[in-house]
């Protein structure tokens, strides 16, 4: 396995550009499924997220291709039904293909999904999404059996416990697609990568109305075409860079971050004390000398991210003061504290909220990623601290963020991959 090695203390200052969200990809590849026609998808990147959607597809009999950012799917007459453990454990995102597979074949059977260890994330929204559109679901054995002769339009709520789903949501949409008349999805993710999906499906000929608002409205049709999109910038790539350059007391534009998907997040950078400015198609950051104390509560989109929860504990680390960050998606997501601990952060985990004394300094110390944003939130902590750090299992790393150490580089980072 791979580890980063940082050697902090270094004011960040340049320009990174921001690659294709990857949670807006990989629906999307899965959504390419609904027809038989070929789909060009670009500005996608090569995460290994990405390259396991690949190989599940490519498990299913469909030719999939990927030149650069842009991966080409032809799936042609596809009639292989199954995504098997091997695979879908390893990426919650995967689960995305039972709804298409399920519209087109009338028949599907996908392993329940995996990914990053951040508590319970059921799939219960998923199944009773697909049930209130006609579908028979079965779990056995770790898998999930559905079938439809043809599915038929319904009313479907999709509000869990910790609010809406965005896979879920994106689950059903897409199945709902191809089901004879309307379905309406009520507490439906609002989310722009839930967006970015609904544009690609309208591209192959759906027709979905109310995107971006918590009902939204799918009148099916009898067949979809191939398509091509330009998936959408990653929001939370662009998020954790202009916290690079927050924490650092640097000076960076990130090219290709969109403000009307990240204004919760620059509403915190401001109150921290940070200037944000925004020009067309960027947004620059300068922090300041010192750090300002805010405190944050995760929510369904537009509100703070729950995927930008541990980079901002990490910036907090430092502040002049206490701040509280309360994870009301994920409860338990808080599995990066106990290492930001080693490096000398003094935080105190209370229910769901986090609290964040800050201090002058962080130490280098090795540390371990558990997840995904995690694993952002040690390397910011590691930027800022004295002495070195290593960052081990970055692999979850990889999972998200494309070639972060080289990007981080170019800003003026001491930053490098080395095998452990």
């Amino acid at each position: 396995m791979d580890k980063l090695v940082i050697e902090g203390g270094v004011r960040l200052k340049g320009t990174v550009d921001v690659s294709g969200a990857k949670n807006a990809a990989l629906p999307i590849m899965a959504a390419a499924l609904l027809t038989e026609e070929r789909s060009v998808i670009e500005n996608v990147p090569p995460l290994r997220d990405v390259l396991t959607m690949i190989r599940i597809l490519r498990e299913l009999g469909v030719r999939v291709e990927m030149d650069g950012d842009r991966v080409t799917i032809e799936p042609g007459r596809y009639q292989k039904d199954t995504a098997p453990y091997k695979l879908v454990s390893t990426m919650r995102a995967s689960f995305c293909v039972l709804g298409p597979i399920l519209a087109k074949l009338g028949h599907a059977c996908v392993s329940l999904p995996g990914g990053c260890v951040i508590g319970p994330r059921p799939v219960d929204l998923h199944l009773k999404g697909l049930r209130g559109i006609g579908a028979e679901i079965k779990v056995d054995g770790g898998y999930v059996f559905a079938k439809a002769k043809q599915l038929r339009g319904g009313r479907v709520y999709l509000g869990g416990s910790f609010g809406s789903s965005v896979l879920a949501t994106d689950n059903v949409m897409t199945a709902a697609t191809l089901a004879h008349g309307t379905t309406t999805i009520e507490n439906a993710a609002c989310e722009p990568e839930t967006v970015d999906l609904a544009h690609f499906l309208m591209k192959m000929g759906a027709r979905i109305r109310g995107l971006g608002t918590p009902i939204v409205e799918i009148e099916g049709v009898k067949r979809l075409h191939g398509a091509r999109h330009r998936v959408i910038p990653d929001r939370i790539e662009a998020g954790t860079y202009m916290a690079a350059a927050a924490v650092t007391g640097g000076t960076v534009t990130v090219n290709g971050a969109r403000i009307e998907h990240i204004g919760a997040v620059v509403d915190k950078f401001r109150q921290a004390g940070i200037s944000v400015t925004v020009t067309d198609g960027a947004v620059t950051v300068k922090g300041p000398s010192h750090l300002r104390p805010v405190d944050a509560t995760t929510l369904p989109y537009p509100g703070f991210p729950t995927d930008m929860q541990a980079q901002i504990v990490a910036m907090m680390c430092v502040s002049n003061g206490i701040s509280i960050v309360t994870e009301k998606i994920y409860p338990d997501r808080f599995m990066h504290i106990s290492e930001l601990t080693r490096m000398g952060a003094q935080i105190t985990l209370e229910g769901p909220s986090a609290i964040v004394k800050g201090v002058k300094r962080l130490s280098g110390a090795p540390v371990m990623a558990s997840d995904l944003r995690a694993s952002a939130a040690l390397v910011l902590a590691g930027l800022v601290a004295q002495g070195k750090t290593d960052v081990a299992r970055i692999y979850h790393l990889d999972r998200g963020y494309e070639r972060m150490e080289q990007k981080l580089t170019r800003l003026g980072a001491r930053i490098w991959r080395e095998k452990e």
